[in-house]
């Protein structure tokens, strides 16, 4: 009875393990874009313009990222979210920019635009590879295309995490 049920048992077994596997995988891609992410709401949070920050609605443009970091363009989209979330307690609200939101004259919604970038050559270091980055953060209108605050973010990943 035992051996007609092993295969199930060790084909149970080797799923989980791979479950596993890829979750310790993505902890540090993720713990990268968390990092990230709280620098990036910690700048905006500081934003003069954006205060009482309760009151404010960012509409968070669709980012820009380098194909060269390896990192997907939800991904960083999620971590900034995530963090422009968490700012304070209550913080803004947080919404997906989309092109027909282009002509709205409240005073409380910010279109914001991100854009990561690797900022110069892997960097091979004797234990591992990082990748420079550079994130730069505008903040505008949704009507206007002039920047009204913009700020970088400079840093570096490590290329194993990614």
């Amino acid at each position: 009875m035992l051996t007609s049920r092993l295969p199930a048992l060790l084909l149970a077994l080797f799923m989980l393990g791979g479950c596993a596997g890829s979750a310790e995988r993505a902890e540090p891609i993720r713990q990268a874009l968390l990092g990230l992410g709280s620098s990036a709401a910690q700048q905006i949070g500081a934003v003069d313009a954006l205060q009482p920050l309760e009151q404010q609605l960012l509409l968070l443009a669709a980012p820009e990222v380098d194909a060269e970091l390896g990192l997907g363009v939800e991904r960083v989209r999620e971590s900034l979210t995530r963090a422009l979330l968490g700012i304070a307690a209550p913080g803004p609200q947080v919404l997906d920019w989309r092109p027909d939101m282009a002509d709205s004259t409240d005073p409380y919604q910010w279109r914001l635009e991100s854009r990561l970038e690797a900022s110069a050559p892997r960097l091979v270091l004797s234990d591992r590879e990082l990748l420079p980055y550079r994130l730069t953060l505008t903040l505008l209108r949704p009507d206007d295309d002039t920047a009204l605050w913009e700020t970088h973010i400079d840093g570096a990943f490590d290329a194993t995490a990614l």
